[in-house]
């Protein structure tokens, strides 16, 4: 009898059965290097690896266990997890209108408001928590990619990916998901219609806070797709051989670390939901999340290591709080095996949409009871 096919886990454990053909070993080597020769009739030694720029066998090997993850047609490494998302925004066309979430990843956010204009591109924002705002941001015939990120960073918002998709095609559009936060793991945006995935690979992918890196997945390998892999070379967005095998380290311990940052962050949301200091707990494991309903739908094994909590008392009781935490880490990031907070509307400055009170919370791997005592003294001085 044929054997199933093998689960994520197993798949990334093993980077998807990697054995080196010539030693044996077990771990994917690091080929650092820049050119590789031809063969006797002049013909590249391995499709596309002529020089690093365009591929190197250390990135196509990270970048076929994520399509494999992902049940993507393709997939590549970038610089960055902002490179990931503007090499897809700039493979548009002079002239084409993008829709995004009024809320989502700041980096990516400052990239549409600061280089739109440069690149022609029109684009209009959405509510993710407001019935029919992404049908209304759409112009059919007009918007030529829909970008979503769901959970939406740094309120947790849900996004129904599937209906998503169905209002971008009604349109003639793409649907783009941002699913840094949920990872393969949890959801697979190409099952529910999506076009293309991106993450910053930086977090959950790589896990140990020691690379900066990006990733984008295709469904199909479209014109969209083509240029974007021309802009990734053209443009030299590439990443490192060297940071390339650190996400690929990482991505073999993911589904273990996932597990355990999913189990206590929701350990941890339930524990102070109803904290008096708290004003409000967002995470999307929460029966009274408004999207509870479509996160239970789309994301398996787990609501995420993300969470949120906004403070009573304004911003200065915020402030107070993370300054206070002694096992949390006052950094910026997330998807790391140690838990970090930080106060987002410092971080992403007076523009920012985010609430004042808000602390972004990104759960780790540490002893929950910890981590939650640690909260708790914090708070007592809010």
């Amino acid at each position: 009898m044929k054997n199933e096919a093998p689960k994520p886990a197993t798949i990334l454990a093993q980077a998807d059965h990697y054995i080196d053909a010539t030693t044996g070993a077990v771990t994917p080597p690091l080929i650092a290097a820049s050119t590789f020769a031809r063969d006797a009739d002049y013909a590249p030694r391995l499709p596309g690896v002529t020089y690093s720029r365009d591929g190197n066998p250390t990135y196509r090997q990270a970048e076929q266990v994520l399509a494999k993850l992902e049940g993507a047609a393709d997939a590549m490494l970038v610089a960055s997890g902002i490179a990931a998302g503007s090499t897809l925004l700039r493979s548009l066309s002079a002239g084409d209108h993008l829709v995004i979430p009024r809320v989502m990843y700041h980096g990516l956010r400052e990239w549409v408001h600061s280089f739109s204009n440069r690149w022609d591109l029109a684009f209009s924002e959405f509510d993710p928590t407001a019935p029919n705002a992404l049908e209304a941001a759409i112009r059919p015939g007009e918007t030529k990619l829909v970008w979503i990120e769901t959970p939406c960073n740094p309120t947790w918002d849900v996004t129904d990916i599937a209906a998503a998709a169905a209002l971008a095609h009604k349109a003639g559009a793409k649907l783009a998901v941002d699913s840094t936060v949920a990872t393969p793991l949890l959801t697979r945006p190409i099952e529910l219609g999506a076009d293309y995935v991106m993450h910053s690979a930086t977090k959950y992918l790589n896990g140990h806070s020691d690379v900066v890196a990006g990733a984008l997945a295709a469904a199909a390998e479209d014109e969209l797709w083509a240029k974007a892999r021309e802009s990734r070379s053209l443009d030299g967005v590439i990443l490192g051989p060297f940071e390339a095998w650190l996400v690929l380290r990482g991505m073999r311990t993911m589904h273990l670390r996932v597990q355990q940052s999913c189990a206590s962050a929701m350990h941890i949301a339930s524990h102070f939901s109803a904290h008096p200091k708290i004003e409000r707990v967002l995470y999307p494991g929460l029966a009274d999340h408004p999207g509870h309903e479509i996160a239970k739908r789309q994301m398996r094994g787990g609501y995420g290591g993300m969470m949120s909590i906004q403070v009573a008392g304004g911003r200065d009781a915020a402030l107070r709080v993370a300054k206070a935490v002694q096992l949390f880490i006052p950094a910026t990031s997330l998807g790391g095996v140690e838990s970090l907070l930080e106060h987002r509307a410092t971080v992403e400055g007076p523009d920012s949409p985010v609430p004042d009170n808000l602390l972004r919370i990104s759960v780790g791997i540490e002893d929950v009871g910890d981590l939650v005592a640690d909260l708790e003294q914090a708070l007592t001085q809010a």
